[in-house]
């Protein structure tokens, strides 16, 4: 059963192709729209939508060309649904949905976060169910118990900024433009730990919750009466902060729940000094922590095909015919 993937939920056209019968992927692409946003810092709703209905077709015949297969050859199309753009998200809709009919077959959408979460099983090894999610993101910190597919419970989220939403704000701050969470974890690296000492918001709550926009403002005031060359040891303070309260609520979310098995999705997952001390800590304590690759950490076409390939198991034709888009819809509820 070959799916195809599509996701436009913001600033990515990802395509992708799975092969439900072989269990593994046979091609995916991405194309970033990072250098046509960076100069108004920050993405533009009406820019992306443009450039995903531009990258859409071109995007599909490569990923065919490169999986060796024929349009007739797709068994389903899955799509993100939500949340995200609204017309970013209508874009990839629309094309999924006129596509699947052309061909005669069914298109399902999908939930940009469940495209995430269970992006860490295209990897080696998977994790087996049930485990502990934490989907940490620029729009999203969230720390789920995943039972199977379908079945999810939310234990904690942020209550304002998401983990990545705080890098990209600090980096502005730190004069490092847009997209700047990743060049703020470079810079991160270069630091001396320990200069500062920046707050660890909640980490001492007793739950599972997360705010990150305090952290924002106290590297706001540090920046204020430093010079540039202490750049690199504040970029480093905030990571260590970011990184310790993540580590310190996974921890306890695993301990709560007795399980063994953390999964760790999106973004900011891909942060290095993060999977360093979660995996640290993992052996410290007696459990697994599983990573999709560094290339799925970000929004692909890949996680949505494979996602749509599962639910495909559970769900006749006759429950994917709905054609809708939901730029605000909760993963669990």
């Amino acid at each position: 059963m070959l799916v195809l993937g599509i996701e436009t939920s913001c600033d990515e056209t990802g395509v992708a192709i799975y092969d439900g019968a072989a269990g593994r992927l046979l091609a995916h692409a991405v194309h970033s729209q990072v250098a046509m946003h960076e100069a108004y810092g920050g993405v533009v709703p009406e820019l992306a939508s443009r450039d995903h209905i531009r990258r859409l077709v071109p995007l599909t015949r490569l990923v065919l060309e490169k999986a060796k297969r024929a349009s007739t050859e797709l068994a389903a199309i899955g799509y993100t649904e939500g949340p995200g753009l609204a017309g970013a998200l209508l874009v990839g809709a629309a094309f999924a949905r006129g596509l699947a009919a052309s061909l005669g077959i069914p298109a399902l959408g999908i939930h940009h976060l469940e495209g995430h979460l269970l992006s860490p099983l295209l990897s080696a090894p998977s994790p087996a169910f049930p485990f502990i999610a934490l989907l940490v993101s620029g729009g999203h910190t969230q720390l789920m118990r995943v039972d199977a597919v379908g079945r999810y419970a939310l234990l904690g989220e942020t209550q304002d900024d998401a983990a990545g939403e705080a890098f990209d704000k600090t980096a502005k701050l730190l004069g490092l433009g847009y997209p700047g969470g990743p060049a703020l974890a470079r810079l991160a690296e270069s630091g001396a730990p320990g200069r500062y000492r920046l707050p660890r918001p909640m980490i001492g709550s007793g739950d599972l919750d997360f705010s990150f926009s305090g952290l924002k403002t106290a590297v706001r005031t540090l920046v204020k009466g430093e010079k540039e060359a202490a750049y690199p040891d504040i970029a480093r303070a905030f990571v260590d902060a970011i990184v310790e309260v993540l580590v310190a609520k996974c921890v306890r979310a695993v301990e709560r729940s007795g399980l063994a098995r953390l999964v760790v999705a999106g973004g900011v997952g891909a942060n290095r000094q993060l999977r360093s001390a979660l995996d640290a800590e993992g052996a410290r304590r007696g459990f697994e922590v599983f990573y999709p690759e560094p290339e799925l950490c970000t929004d692909n076409g890949a996680m949505i095909a494979f996602a749509a390939a599962l639910r495909m198991k559970q769900q006749s034709s006759a429950e994917q015919t709905s054609f809708s888009v939901r730029p605000r819809w909760d993963l669990a509820g």
